[in-house]
């Protein structure tokens, strides 16, 4: 079996991994090297263990979590899509089984809000634990004076925690508004959050958003 730790450590994915970051740092976009995709990986094999899930399927989600983004190596449009061509060229040379491969493409061909669905339980978690990770640490460009909102959002979230039970999970963000409304942090992500939603679902339990100490969904 292809475990994590070997796809962590294949040094061709992680240049492509570093690659496809430096491409979205020429775009402007926040952080999605490293500390993202390993973030992802963990909270999306936490979601599944606390809700029971084979570690079969836990070590699955992990790989699909830490692989989600190396698709921006190509494009950032349709990332999810040649992110998982890419996976499944990478994942087949390490020999791994045809069965774990497809539900680990399927995954991350189906993480991109704009074509995102919890086809299966790994998508699903997927889903969730990319669209939670929202933190002042993932923005890179230093001057506040030309934060676009994107930089805003991410930059106002002082503290982030998804809490996951068997029944449900709940992202519970504090925001400094000097920098970002709630308004505004629901123009942004209303579409991630409804996605959430709809992800956990399909693994049988509620999403709901608190900001600032306030439940919003």
């Amino acid at each position: 079996m292809v475990t994590f730790e070997d796809v962590k450590n294949n040094p061709d994915i992680r240049a492509y991994i570093s690659k496809a970051d430096e491409s979205l740092i020429a775009l402007g976009y926040t952080e999605h090297s490293f500390a993202h995709v390993t973030k992802v990986a963990e909270s999306a094999a936490e979601i599944l263990h606390t809700l029971g899930h084979s570690d079969h399927e836990i070590e699955l989600v992990k790989i699909a979590g830490y692989l989600h983004d190396i698709g921006n190596i190509v494009n950032r449009i349709d990332h999810a899509q040649s992110g998982a061509v890419m996976a499944f060229r990478l994942l087949d040379r390490m020999n791994m089984p045809p069965e774990d491969i497809a539900t680990i493409v399927t995954a991350i061909g189906n993480h991109d809000e704009s074509t995102a669905f919890p086809v299966n339980a790994v998508a699903a978690a997927l889903i969730i634990a990319d669209k939670t990770d929202v933190r002042r640490s993932r923005v890179r460009n230093r001057s506040v004076a030309q934060f676009d909102i994107h930089d805003r959002v991410n930059y106002s979230v002082t503290a982030s925690d998804v809490k996951i039970a068997q029944d449900s999970i709940c992202l519970e963000l504090t925001i400094e508004q000097e920098y970002c409304s709630v308004l505004e942090y629901f123009e942004i992500f209303l579409t991630r959050m409804l996605l959430c939603r709809k992800a956990a679902e399909a693994l049988g339990v509620e999403f709901s958003l608190v900001i600032n100490g306030q439940k919003m969904m």
